[in-house]
């Protein structure tokens, strides 16, 4: 068994929060658009009340001061105040539709991505779900996703009301005084400074806990699956003690990433509360001071009349500067608080574009596998299922398609592979199986039969020699086509939630009823079948759970039989399956494997001794080939096997 290794740990990239807006943008350009549209329209109309309250208040000490009555000044104060609430009106409207805009574009985009997901990693190798974790793979579609999902439903479009706030408040605080901008320009670079020492280290600390989140629930994922195993072996207290270490990481890297989180938020705020009083303390100076104001509205600090100096235009200058400027930081402070939630959001999409971006299976075969008819010697290409295949095998130099008849005679030339290539464990290995024969391999675990078969199927591309499938060599055939060619029962069943029926059709999707239930006759496995409680349409669960172990081996045999294949590869087949049962399964695989090339691996020997040729296979070298009676007579290491002079293992 290959080792499972963590998944990459994709690093933050620069450029990933605009590869997740382009990919949003792509899927829904309109509704994207409208929806930013009205986030920015809600921005700046939440903008905008100092600016009325000051004209408000404005008219208001004109009126006192000009002893001018409620019927003159009415106008000035209540036209503002309408026009305000029309604009909130309108902003309450924007909002409610970019909410239901967000809300179905997040769903749709997070679907989609769940679909580039699951489909990308249906055209990785094999290798990819042998070196890396099976729960850490989950967690790109649980953890990862949902921490997307807040980016983009909450945390970008509050991130953009806050920028686009703080831009339009910055503008009308300029509108106001140049002089207590400058102040607050103060304020944001201590915020600026802040943000980078507090919220860089919380953002470290929150990619590492989204990387010990995927680390959890793989090793849940592991636990739950080997409960039997853990239980069997009272390996319980070693289970705690190991969940420990990898839960203590998560805590460790949450409890990190908090800490810096909630010290940012106070630091933040105080910094605000600082330049409030900052403000009003230089605000105040200015207006009794008389100091001239810098401004492009023209507002004053103070006012001349008759020689006498009044305050009034500066006090209703400083309550509106006041006013935008509590509503500037309140919203530097949003713009914080969504910092850590973005961070998570980009960790998250690090991720899951990784595993989109995974290289796909490499596939350079042309030749295709077809439904063909027969006649007068001549094969002709047609649509229907006819049960008669042939190899579509086009020639690029003249244009010209020849047809080979699917016939399943396999031959390797002086094959060697590694999983690695510093370590090969297949050396110069050859074979022949001619159409109907059947070819055993035997030998100690690790002896390299199961890798032999994984090269047939082309699970894995060897490293030297060659490989030919009805003489063409299979690396010119499609591997969908190659697969498609070949049934295979392997010695660790795998079935799907669905129906007894549904999993036997899962070897040909477009088998009828009577075909499925002919395989399982074949199979040997319609006699248990039809005693279940719902016959064929009993229900599948967890992998089978409520069939035995030989039960759903023979499910697997029928699912192989139904598919009906030139080419068979039984691993250890009737390895779970008790002697009796064997017996059973036995006359059908025989009846299976009529006119069919087979290859077989067997730890018991009996079921090896009808081959054309055993292969005796040792630390990757095939050392022995013969028949039963030729091997038995060299008295050599399949004589000792058979005999029980020399233990497989």
């Amino acid at each position: 068994m290959k080792n499972k290794t963590p998944a990459k740990k994709p690093p933050l990239s620069k450029g990933i929060l605009g590869r997740v807006v382009k990919s949003v943008f792509k899927f829904y350009p309109r509704m994207l658009t409208i929806a930013l549209v009205c986030i920015v329209f809600n921005a700046v109309v939440s903008s905008l009340p100092s600016l009325f309250m000051q004209r408000v208040f404005g008219a208001l000490k004109d009126a006192v001061e000009q002893g001018v009555k409620w019927d003159a000044a009415w106008q000035s104060v209540m036209i503002p105040m309408f026009t305000l609430i029309g604009l909130y009106v309108l902003s309450l409207i924007s909002g409610g539709l970019s909410k239901q805009l967000m809300a179905i574009l997040t769903q749709g985009y997070l679907s989609k991505m769940r679909e580039r997901m699951f489909n990308g990693m249906q055209d990785l190798p094999i290798r990819y779900f042998d070196t890396h974790n099976h729960g850490d793979i989950m967690s790109y579609y649980t953890n990862d996703i949902d921490s997307l999902r807040q980016m983009v439903a909450e945390s970008l479009p509050q991130l953009l009301t806050s920028a686009v706030m703080v831009l339009t408040l910055f503008a009308i605080m300029l509108y106001y005084s140049v002089w207590l901008t400058l102040i607050v320009l103060f304020g944001i670079v201590c915020v600026m400074f802040v943000t980078k020492m507090v919220g860089g280290g919380a953002a470290k600390y929150f990619i590492g806990q989204q990387r010990a989140v995927a680390k959890t629930e793989g090793f849940v994922e592991e636990m739950m699956n080997g409960q039997k195993v853990v239980k069997v072996f009272c390996h319980e207290e070693e289970a705690k003690r190991d969940f420990d270490k990898v839960n203590e990481q998560l805590y460790d890297q949450t409890n990190r990433a908090n800490r810096y989180a909630n010290m940012l938020m106070p630091i933040l705020g105080n910094i605000g509360h600082v330049l409030y009083v900052l403000v009003t303390l230089i605000g105040a100076i200015f207006i009794l001071g008389s100091v001239d104001n810098v401004s492009i509205s023209g507002s004053v600090f103070y006012e001349t009349e008759g020689g006498i100096v009044t305050i009034g235009a500066g006090i209703v200058l400083l309550v509106a500067f006041l006013q935008t400027t509590r509503q500037f930081f309140n919203n530097i402070n949003q713009v914080s608080q969504q910092v850590n939630s973005v961070v998570m959001g980009l960790a998250g999409a690090s991720r899951v574009f990784a595993l989109i971006d995974e290289q796909p299976e490499a596939d350079d075969g042309y030749v295709d596998l077809v439904n063909v008819k027969e006649e007068n010697g001549q094969l002709t290409e047609c649509e229907e299922r006819t049960g008669l295949w042939a190899w579509r095998h086009p020639h690029a130099a003249d244009g010209t398609v020849t047809y080979t008849k699917l016939e399943g005679d396999v031959r390797m030339t002086e094959v060697d592979f590694g999983y690695t290539e510093d370590k090969i464990v297949l050396h110069d290995v050859s074979l022949y199986a001619k159409q109907g024969q059947k070819v055993a391999f035997v030998g100690a675990t690790g002896a390299g039969k199961t890798t032999i078969t994984n090269l047939l199927t082309r699970f894995y591309d060897i490293a030297d020699g060659k490989i030919r499938y009805d003489g063409i060599n299979i690396n010119k055939i499609k591997k969908s086509a190659l697969r498609k060619s070949l049934g295979m029962v392997l010695q660790d069943t795998n079935l799907f939630t669905g129906t007894v029926m549904d999993n036997i059709r899962y070897g040909l999707l477009e088998a009828t009823d009577e075909e499925c239930i002919a395989a399982a006759k074949l199979a040997g496995a319609h006699d248990f079948i039809t005693r279940l409680p719902e016959g064929y349409r009993t229900m599948l669960y967890q992998n089978g759970a409520n069939l035995s172990q030989g039960q759903r081996q023979l499910i697997s045999i029928a699912r192989a039989a139904v598919a009906d294949p030139p080419v068979m590869i039984l691993d250890e087949a009737t390895s779970s399956i008790d002697t009796r049962t064997e017996e059973i399964v036995q006359r059908g695989m025989d009846k299976l494997m009529e006119g069919r090339t087979v290859f077989v691996i067997a730890h018991r020997l009996s079921t090896v001794k009808n081959s054309n040729v055993i292969m005796v296979l040792e630390h990757g070298r095939v050392i022995e080939r013969g028949t039963h009676e030729q091997l038995i007579a060299e008295k050599g290491q399949y004589y000792q096997l058979y005999t029980g002079a020399f233990e497989l293992e």
